[in-house]
């Protein structure tokens, strides 16, 4: 091994390998001419450029492995290194369970709306893994080094989505219905790190490597400042899907200054404790002064991406409809009427329907298992099978109507939604979804009338939770102290819980319609 220095001293590494060989210029991209002392004395800055690239390539090469490199839309290159634990993480990604993730879309029927919005939860879980890495330079600048934490951290990162099923959160609507335990992605991504391929992959780290990463995953063990990377409110996952879902469906609001965010986030030490007794402390990820309004818009875009995406209306429905198809679906196989689905007893749907508890079973079902079954299923003698399989394939959705902007508009007519008298506007609300439900029980039978849609999301945590203060957002004022976000924020500090109550039913269903704005109109007068 020698080397040959450049003009004028210039220590230009042009590497031989042990066997004397020197490489060729054209392998290096160079001209002869370049080798000349007047060409290195015009070229040097090239030549040192492409030489080293060349050289590094050929040390990877004779170490066995190269580095492996993903084209993302968000992070543009995802490079895994040929360290230990990104080539472990790298084997991670061709495992079986994580290449299933390719045909689970990350927002399920969104693309019904935003046809942009196809991304699969492998493209955010190696988007996580990529922004984990990131907020992992904040702690090392902290001067927090402990290398097996931050190995699990962002092992934890990569795999934390494992155990989606077909269309995500509607799937897990089914699970709860039926007490299908393998529906719940949590429970399915904590089988599916602790044993199996992926934890064999992931114990080559060490033993015992996938019980931690799963620990960390569930919230569970000891707590650090590695554990806020994998689950907190800035969290790499939320950093990655909030970026990802409004560059793939096109929304032009709910942007955050993710760049500025990191170059302004610090580490501190935070007291945990019971009450107000302090038992210990933790660090945690702190929010510089001078990006404030950056947090701000931060908590802000998020509440905004549930109206306009992950709630949207259509959306919903499509979810509406999965829901009672997948019913029956399981239903009909329980009791042994699987010729009325229009599928076989061999087709991965009806085999998890037989046989709920059996996780090889459950990794056979995607969303691309279901699309492909909509056809088979459209000529099942069941009703409700053949209609809402039609109606998913050919996107002929329910006609929504949003009761609690009618109840507002009712109280108020200028309202346009909104109204300051809550509390009655969710008295009013319960009632109508009470008389709503009493009715479409009583009249459906198996074939539902109208499909309530009931949920509440908080855009903020204010760390009343287990993890106390690591939960909310901490953020140093000018003065050096560490305060809750909405503290600083007013507008923080004034967003309510974004709660959501409509119903659907179909457009030509007339005494359903008819029902939906007299019972509206019955419940609104009965609480003026």
């Amino acid at each position: 091994m020698f080397y040959v220095c450049s003009y004028l001293g210039a220590c230009l590494k042009i590497k031989i390998d042990h066997e004397g060989a020197q490489p060729q210029p054209e392998a290096l991209n160079i001209r002869p001419s370049q080798f000349s002392l007047g060409g290195l004395c015009g070229r040097r800055l090239c030549l040192l450029k492409t030489t080293t690239q060349w050289w590094r390539r050929q040390e990877s090469r004779s170490r066995g492995s190269m580095a492996q490199r993903i084209r993302d839309p968000l992070h543009n290159l995802i490079e895994f290194d040929d360290g230990e634990l990104e080539r472990t993480l790298w084997r991670v990604t061709q495992t079986r369970p994580f290449q299933r993730l390719r045909r689970v879309k990350q927002l399920g029927f969104s693309d019904l709306v935003y046809p942009g919005a196809s991304h699969s939860r492998l493209a955010h879980s190696v988007g996580v893994f990529s922004t984990a890495r990131q907020l992992m330079e904040v702690v090392r600048k902290a001067g927090i080094q402990q290398d097996s934490r931050e190995n699990i951290a962002l092992a934890a990162a990569l795999v934390h989505d494992l155990g989606h099923g077909p269309f995500s959160h509607a799937f897990e609507t089914v699970g709860k219905r039926l007490d299908l335990k393998l529906a719940d992605h949590e429970h399915v991504s904590d089988l599916l790190i602790r044993n199996g391929e992926v934890a064999q992959v992931l114990n080559e780290m060490g033993s015992g490597f996938a019980i931690d990463v799963a620990d960390m995953v569930k919230k569970e063990g000891r707590i650090t400042v590695h554990n806020a990377v994998v689950s907190s409110q800035f969290d790499a996952d939320r950093l990655d899907y909030m970026r990802r879902d409004r560059l793939m469906t096109g929304t032009q609001h709910s942007a955050i200054d993710f760049t500025w965010l990191i170059a302004n986030l610090e580490i501190a030490s935070l007291p945990t404790g019971v009450d107000e007794e302090q038992t210990g402390s933790v660090d945690t990820f702190v929010i510089g002064s001078k990006a404030i309004h950056a947090a701000e818009a931060y908590v802000l875009g998020l509440f905004q991406l549930y109206p306009t995406v992950y709630f949207h209306k259509a959306t919903r429905g499509a979810e509406k409809l999965f829901t009672e198809l997948l019913v029956r679906i399981v239903e009909l196989a329980r009791d042994g009427r699987t010729a009325c689905t229009g599928l076989s007893d061999r087709h991965p749907i009806i085999r998890f329907s037989q046989k709920p508890d059996d996780l090889d079973i459950a990794l056979c079902l995607d969303d691309t298992v279901v699309w492909g079954a909509l056809s088979l299923m459209a000529d099942a003698t069941d009703p409700l099978v053949s209609q809402f399989s039609v109606r998913l394939r050919d996107r002929k959705l329910f006609k929504c109507v949003d009761i609690r902007t009618r109840v507002s508009h009712e109280f108020d007519p200028n309202s346009n939604g909104n109204s300051n008298d809550t509390a009655t506007i969710e008295k009013c609300c319960a009632k109508v979804n009470a008389k709503l439900t009493e009715w479409t029980n009583a009249k459906s039978g198996d074939f539902p009338r109208i499909l309530i849609d009931e949920a509440k999301r908080s855009p903020y945590r204010d760390g009343a939770g287990s993890l106390g203060p690591t939960e909310r957002i901490n953020v140093r004022t000018d003065g050096g102290q560490l305060v809750d976000l909405k503290q600083r924020s007013r507008v923080v500090a004034n967003l309510a819980d974004y709660r959501l109550l409509q119903v659907y039913h179909e457009r030509s269903d007339l005494e359903a319609s008819k029902l939906i704005d007299d019972t509206i109109k019955q419940e609104v007068l009965a609480c003026r």
